[in-house]
Parts: structure tokens; sequence; C-alpha cells
């Protein structure tokens, strides 16, 4: 029962954040998310494209299918922001963020509550067996404040 609730917490968080995010991106033009958050800092753009590749990354992470748009990890995870970058256009983007966060929700409010405390695809069974915590719901619990954390930066470019 207890665990029951604090999987219902902390998908309720994650929902919330992630809402949270989309009233943003949606209230934000094409112009103000091509700007930096401040002087030297990642753009809009970057940050739409980072957090969505975060997020489509879970659905390998937790072992739910394929991510949909794997290609977003080189630019948007594994590179710093470059303005000479040949990222997506905005658009796609945008729709990239939806489509990866609809199909993820899906995914994620349909797992079982035992499903949450195994292991996720980046440990071994090994390591797992030492360190139980390396479960999906503490990887739901840290991409949430992921998602907190850049939200905190974008709401400089409103």
């Amino acid at each position: 029962m207890q665990q029951q609730l604090f999987i219902q917490m902390a998908l309720q968080a994650w929902h919330s954040q992630v809402k949270r995010a989309d009233q943003l991106f949606e209230g934000l033009s094409d112009e103000r998310l091509m700007a930096p958050v401040a002087p030297g800092r990642n753009r809009g753009i970057y940050l739409l494209g980072h957090l969505t590749a975060v997020h489509d990354d879970l659905f390998t992470l937790f072992g739910i299918e394929k991510a949909l748009y794997p290609e977003l990890l080189d630019p948007f995870v594994k590179k710093a922001d470059n303005v000479n970058a040949p990222y997506p256009s905005l658009s796609d983007l945008r729709r990239y963020w939806a489509e990866v966060n609809q199909t993820l929700a899906k995914h994620i409010d349909a797992l079982p509550d035992e499903a949450w405390f195994q292991r996720h695809t980046r440990v071994s069974e090994e390591d797992f067996a030492k360190e139980p915590h390396r479960n999906r719901l503490n990887v739901l619990l840290s991409r949430t404040a992921h998602v907190a954390y850049h939200l905190g930066q974008l709401v400089f470019l409103k």
C-alpha cells in the first residue's frame, strides 16, 4: 500500500513538471526559443531538444521500447549547444516533445507497481543486487528534478 502511494506521488510530480514544461514551451515564440536563457547560456531550442532527448531515452532505460527519436541524443545530450549545429526545426522539436511525452505517459501510467522497483537497463543485475535503489522509480524521480531544473532556466525566456 505504501509503495503504491509513493509511486502515485512520483507519477503526479512527473506529470506536473511535464505539464508545466508544455505550458512554457507553448507560450514561447520560436523567436524566444532561439534566444539564450542568459548571456553565454543554452538557448531555448537546445533545452527543448535536450529535454525531448532525455525523455525519449526513458523508453530504453525502462526497457519499454526503442526510443522514438534516438538521433536527438548526439546533438542535445552528448554535445553542447552550438548556434551552427544543424538542429531539427522548432516545429519538429515541438512535435517530438509532444509525441514523446504523450507516448511515455501511456507507458509509465500502465506500469505495474512492482515494475517501478525493478532495475533499469543501464545497471547490471550484479550491481542492482548491491544497490537496489538503482531502479526505475529512482530514475523517474531524478528526471522529474531534471525537468524542474531546466524549467528554472527556461522561465527567463518569458
